[in-house]
């Protein structure tokens, strides 16, 4: 019986190179004259009889003669029917045998009569029939399922295989570990074909299954432990079962009849007593030999499995208090896939009774056990629920809740609890689509749930991460939080809690004064403090600005003691709040650990924020490369699990990579689409992060102008505007844009409003960027000492792109100050740290300023040798560079001045300058053979072009 071909879109098998690249070597040396034999043994379903095949298709190109048998387990003991099989394509070659050998081969298969005939005389025969059809071509022999194979065959088989040398002839044959039979294997080569590894395993299934959930795929590779056929069988089980929306997969997943056949056997040999052992082994799951003893008193365990031992079904490890393995996932889920719902009913109460000991997987067992709706125990899953998510378990608090409302027998505490499950979705599990169908259906079952706490949580977290509707969200949670039901008496704390802090998050998200009013309003009607965690989170996370002293050494505190939580809900928001004081770094071996649970299908929403503080901690601490990689993954995740809010998180990071590293195209894009989904749903803190982004491009392209409009969006200078937090990353933006443009009076407005706010206390980089601001705002006769100050601040090499560009600024201050001598080791520094990170028009600008004190870099970013400039550009750019204004090329080249500036800021990038200044000398570095007197003008326009150039460095401002 064959197992199926596992194949790839490119029609090769899937993780299969290694044996594919044996396979094609064992045939070419059988049939191309050196004949052999090679085995291979491997669980049922792990893609054997594909291996075949492709053997097969190999020797039929070579022109081979292919046989094909298969073992059939019915015909096991019908004697010969094997090698009948095998040979019956060679019946016209038997005339040609001696009549011995002829007569021997006639009466063992059937096809004569006369007296039986030794065994030895027959195997010599099918031996020589097999020689002689070899010498017109190359034969090849498969033989699948060896295990099934008569006995009577198996000798021949084995007889042939050791006599095949140097015959043209390969038996090429395959059966399940273990086997031993009649086949004497001793000394024959033997391949073991090991399951698919975890990258092909999880990549054949997404190619299969695109639409598969995370959370399924990783049970299916879970429970198919890399078997092919599993990997293709158990989805679309799933798919028939028709699970529904907030339906709870079961620990074992259904199998198809294809998958129960592969075992279904020899679990049917065993006597009843053994099957329902392990039976109770496969619902109890982790195989704790102490609960079986528990569960069968009176009977010697160990003995009734023995027989399931010797079918090599499980392995009892440590016989003392040890603990029972099946060999495959698929032979548990065969177990219980084949016994009948009374037999599962009994065996989950017996197991229940035995674990009065451990609640949690008490209730589990209960709750199977009891087919229809049960209040106590609906209430002992709901309390399971509780405390999984407390140890970080949000899958398996979402299901409890999920189950328990299943049980539930009155309308109202089954509507408490959808609601409940859908707001652990929502907020942790990644179920936001599911949560918004449990709602629907707990307001089915109790119309009066519009008032509940959880609900109102739950219903805006589904408003805010997929509609992005933060005015219906807010006002849902203010109306539930100030209402009577929802004010807290100590009996749902935690309720008010999640929706306190559901509020804090959609209030940040609008960016809203009057919404931080309603906000500090419903807290200030609370009958209970809230808990310390809570108010650290609203002093920090809510304002960062304003953090105070006494809140920043709590959070310091929390940090420290982040490695013994197991909650990812308090390790996300805990990780966030660091991150808007710089203090991400010690957060990040948790957060870790959220991203790797989110990434098996567990706390999915929780890795989604961790991946956001992970990302942008990347980007402030020079860890580019990285920063992209989980702006990538953490997009993907929001794609598929319907994230839409916190999608626009990673746009951010996208965006602020982009514009660092000069991709104007990318930010414009990322800015454009980031607003038109922000502006109409109020979300004016998103609107902020296209305003963040456009700024710094600007900045890098000395577009100083747009740079400071949109840094003046997010806070106006002279302030830092309340629960702002972005307020915090464009700082030096705007002091930078607004200096450059000649507002001083707002540049120093804005240094003097970092101070008074108290910024630099509160992390090493807002110190380093409130100094480095102050430089930049400063009369030059201070500047100098002001950048000393700033390039002294401890820990300021943390923050490697803003170190850069505070030292960019004072060596531009000093190259000003006509002291080149001094302003180059600050250029130096910039310069290289800007092209190590990539910041490619920041390195640009360094190098610009280190050629103006004299300094040759000899820098051409790599981008210029394998992006050369259109035919047009180079003609724009040498015209420029000859000293034709703009005006003068666009009257040349029949185009607008506005068209030449344009495509002048297009090049200027690919050159690696950010003006005409150095536009000769780079077209120079492309085209080392091409002198500027050779360019369009000659020699004659060069004291022109000197004139020219300055006034149209004022032009491309």
């Amino acid at each position: 019986m064959g197992e199926g071909s596992v194949r790839s879109t490119a029609d090769g098998l899937v993780g299969r190179d290694r044996e594919l690249e044996l396979l094609r070597s064992f045939v070419d040396e059988a049939v191309g004259g050196s004949g052999g034999v090679l085995l291979l043994s491997g669980e049922p379903g792990v893609g054997k009889s594909a291996l075949l095949d492709t053997a097969a298709k190999t020797a039929a190109a070579a022109d081979a003669l292919v046989l094909r048998s298969d073992g059939v387990e019915f015909l096991v003991d019908l004697s010969f029917s094997g090698l009948d099989h095998m040979l019956e394509p060679l019946h016209h070659e038997r005339d040609g045998l001696d009549a011995a050998h002829r007569e021997a081969l006639m009466v063992a298969l059937g096809t004569g009569e006369g007296a039986p005939v030794e065994r030895l005389v027959v195997y010599g025969a099918a031996l020589a029939l097999l020689r002689r059809a070899a010498r017109t071509r190359p034969v090849l022999l498969i033989v699948d399922d060896l295990q099934w194979v008569d006995r009577a065959s198996l000798a021949a088989l084995a007889f042939v295989a050791r006599r095949l040398a140097g015959s043209r002839v390969g038996l090429l044959a395959a059966s399940r570990p273990g086997f031993e039979g009649f086949f004497e294997r001793a000394g024959l080569p033997e391949v073991t074909v090991p399951p698919l590894d975890d990258r092909a395993a999880a990549g054949l299934v997404r190619t299969r299954f695109p639409l598969l959930g995370a959370r399924e795929l990783q049970r299916v590779l879970a429970q198919a432990q890399g078997n092919p056929l599993a990997l293709l069988e158990l989805p679309a089980a799933l798919g028939d079962a028709r699970f529904g929306a907030g339906a709870v997969l079961p620990e074992v997943l259904p199998l198809s009849r294809r998958l129960q056949d592969l075992y279904a056997s020899r679990v049917a040999e065993l006597p009843p007593p053994t099957r329902r052992l392990l039976l109770l082994a496969a619902l109890e799951g982790s195989g704790d030999l102490p609960v079986l003893r528990a569960v069968t008193p009176g009977e010697d365990v160990l003995h009734v499995l023995a027989l399931a031992e010797r079918a090599q079904l499980v392995r009892v490890e440590d016989r003392g208090l040890g603990r029972l393995a099946f060999h495959h996932p698929l032979i548990r889920a065969t177990i219980v896939s084949i016994s009948t719902g009374g037999q599962r009913l009994d065996a989950h109460r017996a197991l229940a009774q035995a674990l009065t000991g451990q609640p949690d997987r008490q209730a589990w067992h209960l709750a199977e056990a009891t087919p229809d709706p049960d209040e106590h125990v609906a209430a002992l899953l709901e309390q399971t629920a509780h405390r999984v998510r407390r140890r970080g378990d949000a899958v398996g608090a979402f299901n409890a809740l999920i189950r328990a409302a299943d049980l539930t027998p009155g309308p109202a505490d089954r509507s408490r609890r959808l609601a409940e499950a859908a707001y652990v979705g929502s907020d942790v599990a990644g179920e936001l689509r599911t949560a918004a169908e449990l709602l629907v259906e707990a307001r089915r079952a109790d119309p009066a749930l519009r008032g509940s706490l959880q609900a109102a949580a739950a219903a805006s977290h589904v408003l805010l991460n997929r509609d992005g509707d933060v005015s219906t969200a807010h006002r849902l949670l203010v109306g539930a939080i100030t209402t009577r039901e929802g004010r807290s008496d100590g009996g749902d704390d935690e309720a008010l809690f999640e929706a306190l802090c559901t509020l804090r998050r959609v209030c940040l998200c609008a960016g809203r004064p009057d919404f931080w009013g309603a906000y500090h309003a419903a807290k200030a009607q609370l009958t209970v403090g809230l808990p310390a965690f809570q108010e650290l989170i609203v002093d920090v996370y809510a304002d960062p600005a304003r953090a105070t002293e006494e809140a920043l050494t709590v959070l310091d505190a929390a940090i420290h003691d982040l490695y013994q939580e197991t909650d990812p809900t308090r390790i996300g928001r805990l990780g966030m709040t660091a991150l808007f004081v710089d203090r991400a770094a010690g957060c990040r071996a948790a957060l870790w650990r959220v991203v790797e649970d989110g990434r098996e299908g567990g706390a999915v929403t929780s890795a989604l924020f961790a991946l956001v503080v992970l990302c942008l901690d990347d980007l402030v601490t020079g860890q580019w490369d990285e920063c992209g990689r989980l702006a990538a993954e953490g997009l993907a995740l929001c794609e598929e699990h319907g994230y839409d809010m916190l999608a626009q998180q990673f746009h951010r990071g996208v965006g602020l990579l982009a514009a660092v590293r000069g991709d104007q195209g990318t930010v414009r894009g990322l800015a454009q689409g980031i607003t038109e989904w922000a502006a109409p749903r109020g979300a004016r803190t998103v609107e902020q992060f296209a305003h963040h982004m456009t700024a710094l491009a600007a900045l890098g392209r000395r577009d100083y102008e747009e740079a400071y409009r949109h840094a003046a969006a997010i806070s106006p200078p002279g302030v830092l505007a309340q629960h702002v937090p972005m307020a915090l990353w464009v700082a030096m933006d705007l002091v930078e844009s607004a200096v450059r443009t000649g507002r001083g009076a707002e540049a120093r407005a804005h240094v003097a409003a970092m101070r008074q706010t108290g910024l630099p206390a509160i992390s090493s980089r807002l110190a380093l960027i409130t100094a480095g601001s102050a430089a930049m705002a400063a009369p030059e006769d201070q500047a100098a000492e002001l950048f000393d100050e700033a390039l002294a601040v401890p820990g300021a090499e943390r923050w490697p792109f803003d170190l850069a560009r505070v030292r960019l600024a004072c060596g531009e201050h000093l190259r000003r100050a006509h002291t080149a001598k001094e302003a180059q080791p600050h250029l130096d520094a910039a310069f290289d740290t800007f092209r190590h990170l990539g910041a490619t028009p920041w390195a640009a600008r360094a190098a610009e300023e280190l050629r103006a004190t004299g300094r040759r870099t000899g820098w051409v970013h790599q981008d210029l040798r394998s992006n050369p400039l259109t035919p047009q550009e180079h003609r724009i750019a040498t015209l420029a560079a000859s000293g034709m204004t703009n005006k003068q090329i666009g009257e040349k080249l029949f185009l607008s001045h506005r068209t030449v500036a344009a495509h002048l800021y297009r090049i200027y990038p690919k050159l690696g300058i950010t003006s005409r200044v150095t536009l000769g000398e780079a077209l120079a570095s492309l085209l080392p053979h091409q002198k500027l007197q050779e360019l369009p003008g000659g020699p004659e326009r060069a004291a022109e072009a000197r004139t020219s150039r300055q006034r149209d460095v004022r032009e491309d401002s």
